[in-house]
């Protein structure tokens, strides 16, 4: 079934890349507007197609090397790769409505993991949007690949979690490392990333760097300092856990103090990162205090390392701050973004409007931390950056 567009829009995707020139691409396709959450069900499909209608009409989402390409769904089999058949059955059988207690046990069925038809094939598109993503990254055709879709850092090979039916973030980075990667996952994603650290935790391929709420104050109640992996895993996963109330200068003095050491110490191929806008001030489901300006000085510092970055969507149950955040996530990766301080004094933003240069009306305002906040968070932030410090820095030689 194909949607009908909007007045003046086009779905005519670029899918001749350039032989020359590795693009940016921005990965989506109406196809994916079509397998809607329940009603009732904070998760909205309907973000990633908003993002591209916001670019679109901002004169924002293509030209130049910027480019648009439709997603391959990812084939049983592929996924195979990282779930077991009997739980991608069950996705398969729920999603067409039958339904079997023993199900509960695979977490479907449940408040944050509910069954809808075309569930499946839903999960499979998602996670073919960032396999296509790793591809075009792997086969040197793309520099930046950026799926709003993507994201589902909770589930695991034999059950789903927090909204997540498939990991796309998984299957990402094993498609990278497949193809000789070392790969970099950074998930600010307001989650711990409990279903990737899982899947690497005893491996030095991948590395995950996870800076999120404390898991004792939010779902899933992971991702705690002491957590950081064994075997040959062992200081490979890294987790940032954030106090409620963290404000921009905190969150990002710890991504400074910690990630950015780390990944230059890891030197990888390809950083992958997770750009989960339920971070964001007035998210309802969480309680840190961010705008989304943080995005901008986070995927600024990324690319200085001059690696491609294969960028997914995630949390975000502010549709609207989500939609401004990842369009604001695409200009940033492909380097139309001014540094913080360039913008601060414009105000706010104006959507769908070219008025302003580069997008930079999709910036948040500029929130100021109350003297109470920073007594408050900036101590418990101190704690973890020399905590993280202390058990992980040494084993990669940073003094």
């Amino acid at each position: 079934m194909t949607l009908p567009l909007e007045k003046g829009e086009s779905y005519g995707y670029n899918s001749v890349m350039s032989e020359t020139t590795q693009q940016k691409v921005f990965i989506h396709s109406r196809e994916l507007e079509q397998y809607p959450y329940p009603e009732a069900c904070p998760f909205k499909t309907s973000r990633a197609g908003k993002v591209r209608q916001m670019l679109h009409s901002m004169g924002l989402l293509t030209g130049g090397d910027k480019t648009e390409v439709p997603p391959q769904p990812a084939t049983f089999d592929q996924l195979r790769q990282f779930h077991t058949s009997e739980y991608l059955r069950a996705l398969q059988r729920a999603g067409e409505g039958e339904y079997e207690y023993e199900m509960l046990m695979m977490n479907l069925g449940t408040g944050d993991c509910p069954v809808f038809h075309g569930m499946y094939e839903y999960a499979a598109l998602a996670a073919g949007a960032t396999m296509t993503g790793a591809a075009l990254i792997a086969e040197g055709k793309a520099r930046i690949a950026f799926n709003p879709s993507g994201g589902y850092h909770h589930a695991f090979p034999d059950r789903a979690g927090g909204f997540c039916y498939v990991n796309d973030v998984v299957l990402g980075c094993m498609k990278l490392v497949d193809a000789g990667k070392r790969v970099c996952f950074v998930d600010i994603d307001v989650h711990h990333c409990d279903g990737v650290q899982a899947a690497f935790y005893g491996r030095n391929d991948v590395m995950t760097i996870s800076m999120h709420q404390d898991g004792r104050t939010l779902f899933p109640g992971t991702g705690f300092v002491d957590e950081i992996g064994t075997g040959e895993g062992k200081g490979y996963a890294i987790n940032l856990p954030m106090p409620i109330g963290a404000y921009d200068d905190i969150y990002f003095k710890a991504f400074g103090d910690v990630v950015i050491p780390l990944i230059r110490a890891y030197g990888p191929d390809v950083i992958m990162l997770e750009a989960g806008a339920d971070t964001l001030a007035g998210d309802p489901l969480a309680g840190l205090s961010l705008t989304n300006n943080v995005f901008v000085d986070v995927i600024n510092n990324l690319l200085a390392f001059d690696k491609p970055i294969l960028a997914t969507g995630g949390g975000g149950y502010n549709v609207d701050n989500a939609v401004r955040a990842w369009a604001l996530v695409w200009t940033a990766l492909c380097g139309e973004q001014m540094a913080a301080d360039a913008t601060a004094g414009m105000g706010g933003v104006m959507l769908e409007s070219t008025e302003w240069t580069n997008g930079a009306g999709l910036r948040d305002r500029v929130l100021i931390p109350s003297k109470e906040q920073k007594e408050n968070v900036a101590p418990l932030v101190e704690q973890v950056i020399e905590q993280v410090k202390s058990l992980v820095f040494s084993i990669h030689g940073i003094g």
